[in-house]
């Protein structure tokens, strides 16, 4: 769908309903493509770190500090 600039400013919200139904929006100026309303990507799902608690196993140490020399050398 092309709008111009003045016809977005006054239908924004009714655009915004076309772009989530899945329509791209295209604004114009003079006829010229100036800007495009379009949805975001999908979001990726995110996974909780308690989620995985049973998954994961931490040594005890892990977090100690570590010789930046031997880290270096790859001498861990």
């Amino acid at each position: 769908m092309d709008v111009s600039v003045a016809e977005a400013k006054n239908r924004l919200p009714e655009l915004i309903r076309a772009v989530e139904n899945g329509e791209n929006v295209v604004i114009t100026r003079h006829g010229k493509p100036v800007a495009q309303i379009t949805a975001p990507p999908p979001q990726r799902r995110q996974v909780r770190f308690d989620t995985m608690r049973d998954r994961i196993k931490l040594y005890p140490g892990w977090d100690d500090p570590v010789d930046l020399d031997r880290f270096l050398e790859g001498d861990l």
